[in-house]
């Protein structure tokens, strides 16, 4: 036992004069051999450590210490320093049994704070890589928002200065006249684009400018308006509302006719429709102004062009076998209120005012309206100008029976209206002479409805034409200056209405 104990001191004291010393790991690797070819850890090797009564026992180390995230362990050759204050007591070395049982729970311990010192760290890299996605997406948000914010600015910079700053405008003086015209339902800046697009105004900002300082502009009425071109804003925004601005505005009263007339008892000319549209037509004042002529308007609806005057098709067979061609589109252009574009040629006019009538007189289900009556659309047409020339309003639908009535009896219609109308000079009464001269519209002298209608007619005419009220009626006359109208199916009680008529005064002739 002293042997050992000097042994081991010796070799302690020549530790501690070297400070370190090299330990072979081989010695401690649980499957490897010394040197002398022994198993380490063998029962010699354990005699000489821990059989001797010292407390010298060489520093163990774990595999799982030598060894991070499967990198192996470099040794560097020398051992830790060990510090040696006191000698120790020498103590027996435990049995192998208890050595090895001590040492796997504290294996298994430091193995486990190995993996959760792990999982600690792969969990602080997803943090932190985290973080720095995070940062990545704040600068790169921060750059879109800056560019937003950059364009925004820029933007309101732009229409400041387009706002504060004066629209292109024109100097003056303006130039000729153009025709520029308002739809319905057109807004300020839709009027200020058309003045553009017709060379009025430099740019729609000035127009519109202009317009909203002048509170009349809520007036301004669907049409067309003569202005100068090339005009200040507000020199434009005037001349829109000046009295005499609206030009091609033609308003038909009912029962017109194309061609003037002139009354038998006063001698006053009854202006056609070729005379309104005339006057309608004209563009400037004085030397400068232009106006479609009324023979110009009358050579125009002669033309065999039906096509380019705009006839709808229900119609076009009749009026090209019209008996006249003076009077062939006669009816085609209803009574009311109408707008066209003076600047264009006769027959454009014409085209404008045909197609516009053409459809407001299928607005009231024309071409469906003959299952009752078995009129055509033209002929019902034409049945709807008489109405309108024999009738006030409140009998219309009592004189459109009778016209039907008597188409079913192949009964004479005789309509004063019908004398009159190839007559240059006309009156309510008509002469012997008169009703005995045959024409293509004289209904004493022939049985039906004439060539064509005789009359612009109303859409109130074209209605009860379309939807006559129910009756037996085959006579009526009007019996004063009033209108009073008396119907009957009996020819003598007709005979009697006749003859108040004549005590009236209305059946007077002026010839």
């Amino acid at each position: 036992m002293t042997d050992r104990w000097a042994r081991a001191e010796e070799r302690y004291r020549q530790r501690e004069a070297d400070r370190r010393y090299r330990r072979d790991d081989r010695a401690w690797d649980r499957g490897g051999r010394d040197a002398g070819g022994r198993a380490a850890g063998s029962q010699d090797d354990w005699d000489d450590y821990y059989d001797d009564d010292t407390n010298v026992i060489p520093r163990y180390t774990d595999d799982d210490e030598l060894e991070y995230d499967g990198a192996p362990y470099e040794d560097d050759g020398y051992d830790d320093e060990l510090d040696y204050e006191e000698e120790p007591e020498p103590q027996a070395p435990p049995p192998r049994a208890q050595r090895s049982s001590a040492r796997k729970p504290a294996k298994a311990k430091e193995a486990r704070q190995a993996r959760g010192s792990r999982k600690r760290s792969r969990a602080a890299s997803r943090k932190a890589a985290e973080r720095k996605r995070k940062r990545r997406n704040m600068w790169l948000i921060g750059g879109v928002l800056v560019v937003l914010l950059v364009g925004a600015v820029g933007f309101a910079v732009k229409k400041l200065a387009g706002e504060f700053g004066a629209p292109e405008d024109f100097a003056g003086p303006a130039g000729p006249l153009v025709v520029v015209q308002v739809h319905p339902g057109d807004t300020s800046s839709q009027i200020a684009q058309t003045m553009v697009d017709k060379g009025v105004v430099a740019s729609t900002g000035a127009f519109f400018q202009a317009a909203v300082r002048n509170s009349n502009m809520s007036s301004v009425q669907p049409g067309y308006y003569q202005i100068p071109s090339q005009s200040p804003a507000a020199e434009a925004v005037s001349a829109l509302l000046g009295k005499n601005a609206r030009v091609g505005n033609l308003v038909i009263s009912e029962g017109r006719q194309l061609h003037d007339q002139h009354d038998v008892n006063t001698g006053a000319r009854k202006e056609g429709i070729y005379t309104k549209i005339a006057a309608a037509s004209c563009i400037g004042t004085g030397a400068q102004q232009k106006c479609v002529t009324y023979e110009q308007l009358d050579a125009a609806g002669s033309s065999g062009d039906l096509a380019a005057l705009g006839v709808p098709s229900w119609a076009e067979q009749s009026v090209r076998e019209a008996p006249d061609r003076k009077r062939q589109i006669e009816g085609l252009i209803a009574a009311g209120t109408l707008d066209f574009d003076p600047s264009g040629t006769p027959q454009q006019i014409l085209r404008q005012l045909i197609t516009a009538s053409a459809a407001s007189y299928e607005s009231t289900g024309l071409l469906k309206s003959g299952v009752e009556t078995e009129l055509s659309p033209y002929e019902t047409l034409i049945a709807a100008s008489l109405v309108e020339r024999e009738a006030l309003p409140q009998d219309m639908p009592k004189v459109a029976r009778v016209i039907v009535n008597r188409l079913e009896v192949e009964q004479p219609l005789q309509f004063d209206s019908t004398v009159n109308y190839s007559l240059d000079r006309t009156e309510v009464a008509t002469t012997d002479d008169d009703r005995e001269t045959r024409t293509p519209w004289n209904t004493y002298a022939m049985s039906g409805l004439p060539a064509n209608p005789i009359s612009a007619p109303s859409l109130n005419a074209l209605r009860a034409m379309e939807n006559p009220e129910p009756g037996n009626w085959l006579y009526f006359v009007t019996i004063d200056q009033k209108g009073t109208t008396l119907f009957t199916e009996s020819y003598s009680e007709h005979l009697r209405n006749i003859e108040k008529a004549r005590q009236s005064g209305i059946l007077d002739s002026g010839r």
